[in-house]
This record gives structure tokens, sequence and C-alpha cells, in this order.
């Protein structure tokens, strides 16, 4: 599960293949020249201090001078190849984000809204962060470790291969444990990312849902319940780490044993003359060297493991199969107004078992205006998300001016169909720039769409104008305001097809008149569909569809359905009118 993980996970970031070769022979050659210290040891012992004539200087200075050298190209080796892993280490990584963030804006609204958005965003950022921590330290010092092994292991062999095999046999068992580690590591791990995101989720809800938690006065529940998310967390990392001290204990144990048992078997060949002094000395920083690895496993096995379960979140998230999928072969809109066919259209939202939608049959004119009426809970809003392709139908056709809205290129549909949602989302920056968000227009040009809504006299009144900063989410607007402006936004991209959340509730009458004035004028010459939470909306559109229990159940002019006494319309229009402090008759 691991190594299939480990290579799923690379397999996201080509970036990291190209060269892989080279980065390895510089990997090898570094540790060559570590390797070369123990060999010049040997030979300034054998060579030089222990000369046959006794000890020679000069041999001492040119063995010294020729290791310098080969130090020297094996540190040029190292910073080429530490440069090389860390470049393509930051590519790699901004190729796993990109694609993660990508894949999460290709899944519907409702696929996102079914996972935690700490978790998504914990699994788009520190996750991926693991990854990174992972290729630019503990891989640098896997790839070293790799290298080292592999030479040190070699010269071993050629100074001894009886000494190598102690050696071998010794740290048998270290490989041994390490893969047994691994495979518990994996799920201890996973359990600490998954933690970690439900922690982070915990924190987000609480810093965004600051002010309802003071006004209800549940500080203390909601820390409570942080502390229950922090207290898991660390249960989980205590226990990871205990098995990670484990292995670092063993590795310990065994670089102890293998260099013990080299100076025992080591005297007993040198007493047999089959080994110098030198040899002894060198092969005994050879094993060193050698143990190395083992040393550091545990610090190899957090990066790793990290990575691992960092690779396998991200993973989840991108096995995730888009329901809502690019036609292969899209078309475009026809040019104009667009009119809406819906044919026996049904859904369901995932893991549930009851249609909000059922065998849905209607017919929207081009050009119209249209109110979209019902009790919470009715399917207005999946109605809504099924028209703007924000869901799929679970069985039936949607057609949009006669093209099957699933043939259709999602560039023309985002450019000709727009929807506004009911909080008027602003993305932090000025108020001109979130006008333009969905198209590039000069500020005169921002000015005039103002204009055209009729909200030149509330633009003149901000501080700054167009320049004026919204804050993050609007907050430095009010709900209105923040209305207003996504009204704008929406208007701004010359869209043929608008379905609106109206969201004209619990405002003041100034600002209601702005909205109610702002939707006539974004509602001409296009076809609108509007969710209608307020009378007036209903009262002015050119017919009204009521939806009741997944079904449309009613449709037609407002006064029209008012004439069928004791209709669900009828009740609806009695509420409002009890809710309204000046009734519209």
């Amino acid at each position: 599960m691991i190594w299939q993980t480990m290579r799923r996970g690379l397999a996201l970031s080509p970036e990291l293949y190209q060269g892989l070769a080279g980065t390895l022979a510089l990997a090898i050659g570094m540790t060559a020249g570590r390797a070369a210290v123990p060999v010049a040891i040997q030979r300034a012992i054998d060579d030089g201090l222990r000369a046959p004539d006794g000890p020679d200087l000069t041999a001492v200075i040119t063995i010294c001078a020729v290791t310098a050298a080969v130090l020297f190209v094996s540190t040029i080796c190292g910073f080429l190849m530490l440069r090389r892993l860390f470049a393509v280490s930051e590519d790699a990584l901004a190729t796993v984000r990109v694609k993660v963030f990508r894949h999460i804006h290709e899944l519907s609204l409702a696929q996102v809204q079914s996972q935690a958005r700490g978790a998504l965003m914990s699994r788009a950022t520190t996750d991926v962060d693991q990854i990174t921590s992972f290729l630019q330290w503990n891989g640098v010092v896997l790839i070293i470790c790799f290298g080292q092994v592999v030479v040190t292991a070699g010269v071993m062999l050629a100074y001894s291969w009886r000494l190598a095999l102690v050696v071998f046999v010794v740290f048998a068992p270290v490989v041994w444990l390490v893969r047994t580690c691994m495979r518990r590591l994996a799920d201890a791990y996973m359990q600490v990312r998954e933690r970690s995101a439900r922690m982070l989720s915990v924190i987000s809800e609480s810093v965004v849902g600051a002010e309802v938690i003071r006004a209800y006065d549940v500080s203390a529940r909601t820390a409570a319940r942080l502390d229950r998310a922090v207290d898991d967390h660390r249960q989980a990392s205590r226990r990871s780490s205990r098995l990670t001290v484990t292995a670092f204990s063993v590795g310990e144990l065994a670089a102890g044993a293998a260099l013990a048992a080299t100076v025992v078997v080591g005297v007993l060949l040198g007493v047999a003359g089959q080994m110098s002094v030198g040899e002894i000395t060198a092969f005994m920083f050879l094993v060193a060297m050698f143990a190395m690895p083992a040393q550091v496993a545990a610090e190899m096995l957090n990066g790793l493991q990290n990575a691992v379960a960092g690779w396998k979140r991200v993973l989840d998230v991108l096995d995730i199969e888009p329901d809502v999928k690019e036609p292969i072969d899209g078309i475009d809109l026809p040019a104009g107004p667009i009119d809406v066919r819906l044919r026996d259209v049904s859904f369901a939202y995932a893991g549930t078992k009851s249609e909000v939608l059922k065998d849905i049959g209607l017919d929207i004119a081009a050009g119209s205006r249209v109110a979209i009426v019902g009790e919470t809970g009715a399917g207005k809003t999946t109605l809504a998300k099924l028209v703007t392709r924000l869901a799929e139908p679970l069985t039936g056709q949607l057609l949009l001016s006669g093209v099957d809205i699933g043939r259709v290129r999602r560039e023309s549909l985002r450019e000709r169909v727009t929807l506004v949602p009911q909080d008027g989302f602003l993305f932090r920056g000025t108020l001109g720039d979130n006008v333009r968000f969905g198209r590039s227009l000069e500020d005169d040009e921002v000015a005039a769409i103002l204009a055209e809504l009729g909200l030149a006299d509330w633009l003149a009144g901000l501080p700054d104008g167009l320049d004026t900063p919204i804050g993050e989410r609007g907050e430095g607007l009010s709900g209105g305001e923040r209305q207003l402006v996504a009204l704008a936004r929406a208007h701004a991209t010359g869209a043929d097809l608008l379905v609106l959340d109206e969201a004209t509730s619990a405002v003041d009458p100034a600002t209601e008149t702005r909205l109610r004035r702002a939707l006539d004028t974004v509602s001409r010459k296009r076809t609108t569909i509007t969710i209608a939470h307020r009378l007036a909306t209903a009262r002015d559109a050119d017919e009204v569809i009521v939806v009741d229990a997944g079904r449309i159940v009613q449709r037609g002019p407002h006064a029209a359905l008012l004439a069928t006494p004791d209709s669900v319309y009828a009740k609806l229009h009695a509420a409002w009118l009890l809710q309204d402090d000046a009734p519209i008759k």
C-alpha cells in the first residue's frame, strides 16, 4: 500500500523523473568523496606512518592533497544535486497544487458541500506541504543515504568480504524492522493527517463563526470541542512518535553492534595477518558511514510516512470522479436569449435515497422573467443548480436553446449562463475588482454599469468610489450592498440567462428599493429565473412556477394563480401578506 501510494503520488509530478539518473550519479559522486576519507586514512597509516622505512611525510602530504581534491569535486556534486532537487521539487509540488485545486473546481457543488471545508483546504495546502517537506529534506537524505550505502558497501567488500558480511548480518534485522514499522506507521500517520484536518476544520469554523459563538455565549462549549480535536491530534501524533522512536533506537543499537563486531573480527583478522592496522581503522569509519542511514531512519520514516499520508489524502481528492463532466466534443450555445426546457428531470443528492426533484417537466420561453416559489426544502435551489449545470440530473433531459446542457462547452455555458447566489459572495479587493470579476472592464465601463442599475448615487457616496476596499467576503459592505455588487457583477458578464437566488429580505427599505430596481434592469432582454423570497418579485414576474415537495404543482401569472383558493401559491401569498409591513394587493 505504501509503495503503491508513493508510485501514484510521484506519478502526479513527472518533473521529478527528469534527469533522475543524473541526480543519482551526483549523489554517488558526493558520497564517493566521503568514502575517500577512510581510504585516505588507511593509506596514510599503512603507506605513510607505517611505511617499511619509517614514516613517509611526503606520502602523507600527497594522500591529503589527493583527498582534498576528491572532497572538492564531491562538494560540487553535492551542490549540483541539492540545487536540482530543490528546484525540481518546487516545480513538482506546484504541479500537484494546481491539479488538486483545479480538480476541486471540477467537482459539482453537491460534491464539494459533502466534504468538510477545512478538510478540503487541508488536503490542498498542509498535505501538499508535507510532501514538499519530504521531497526537499527527507528525500535529499534518502538519496544521500542510498548513494552512501552503495558506495560504502562496495568499499567494505573490497577491503574484506568477511567483515562486510558481519556488518550485513547485523543490519539485516534492521531492514525487517523498518519494513514492519512502515506498515504500522502508514496507519498511524494517516490518523495524524485525518485528525489534523478535523482540527483545522474545527478551528476554521470557530474563527468564521466567532460572532455567532459570542452571541450565543457558547465559547466554553466551542473551546471544549476544539480541545477534543487538539487532544485527538496529540494522541495520534504520540502513537506515531512511539513507533518512530522504536525504529530510531533499534537503528542506534544495530550501529553500535556492527561497530563492536567490526572491532572484534577485525582484530582477529589483523592478528592472523589478513588485514593491516590502516585497513581495520578505515573499515571502522566505513561501518559508521554505512550505519548512518539506520541512525537517521527515524527521521526518514517520519518524513516518509507524513508524505505518504499526504499523498494518500491528495489522491483521495483526485479519485473523486466529478459527476458533472466536460463534454468531449462540446458545442456552443446559439446566440441570443436562451429558452429552457426540462423533460422528466429527477434529482437526488449523493448518499440519499429520496429524490429532491421528481419528473420535472418545464418550458421557459427565451427573454421571459420567471419566479420560482415554494416552501423551504421544496427543491427551488436544486432546480437552479441544474439549470446552471452545477449539478447533473439523475434522469431526464435539460435543454438550453434546444441543446442538451450536457453537450455544451463549459466556457460557452459560463459565458452565457450566470448564477447569482443568495449570499452574494465577494472577494477581497476593491469594489471595481468585484464588479469586473467575470469580465475585463475599465473603470469607466464599471461606473457605467452601476449607473445603468441606478447605483450611481450609491457609488458616489462610497469613500473611494470604485477603489473602495470591501474586505474579505465583502465584510466592509452591508448584506444588501453585497447583493447589489453581485447583481452588477452578473450584469457585467452580459449573460443571456440569469438565475438569481433573490436576497431582498432583511434589508432596509432604501436598499430594497435599489435591489428591486437593479433586478428589473438586469432582467431586461435576457431570460431570468429568480428564486423568489418576496411577494413583489413573484408579482412582477411574467410567470410564477410553484414547487412543492420536488414537483411543479402550479404555474402561471401571479393574478391567475391567486384565483385558485386554498392552493399552494395562495397559502404562500397569505404568508407573504402577513410578513410584509405594507402588503401589496
